[in-house]
């Protein structure tokens, strides 16, 4: 879910200092990795797996101004109908945004996901390449596409809960 309304009146925290929208990053972190590889040895030989993907975001705003941003990466390897691998990675970022209230959920929710991918990238390639596998080089992500099909699922679940 996300929660990113401003958490303080100061006007630089909300878009209202009168400079341009802006975003810097006070911290990078992961919050959570896992891989798992429950058929080792076994699922490292044969034909390269078929990889399904997955794309999650998250913006929670705090109560000193900044803004937590999570993204979530998952790839899912399966080879005839078995789990070759799964990974999971949860890089997080906290954000200092200055941007006017209509902007603040597209900055925090591609503009700050923009930020976090190249590390998330990175450490799926590792983790894929150390369990054994050939690397996974992800293609980048359009998270303005992800955003405005969330957009557009969120708009379609609320005339759905209307009819």
């Amino acid at each position: 879910m996300t929660d990113i309304p401003p958490t303080t009146d100061a006007p630089e925290a909300n878009g209202e200092a009168g400079g341009p929208p802006g975003i810097r990053i006070v911290r990078q972190f992961i919050r959570d990795v896992s891989f798992e590889n429950p058929k080792a040895p076994e699922s490292l030989v044969g034909d390269a797996p078929a990889i399904e993907m997955g794309v999650e975001l998250n913006a929670r705003g705090r109560d000193d101004g900044l803004f937590d941003v999570e993204l979530k990466l998952t790839a899912s390897a399966k080879r005839n109908g078995e789990t070759a691998f799964h990974v999971e990675v949860v890089n997080a970022g906290l954000f200092q945004v200055n941007a006017p209230p209509e902007l603040m959920e597209p900055m925090l929710l591609i503009e700050c996901p923009r930020f976090l991918f190249p590390y998330s990238r990175r450490l799926i390639s590792d983790l894929v390449t150390e369990g054994g596998f050939p690397p996974l080089h992800l293609d980048p992500i359009d998270f303005s596409a992800v955003y405005a099909a969330r957009q557009q699922q969120m708009a379609q679940q609320g005339q759905v809960g209307q009819a």
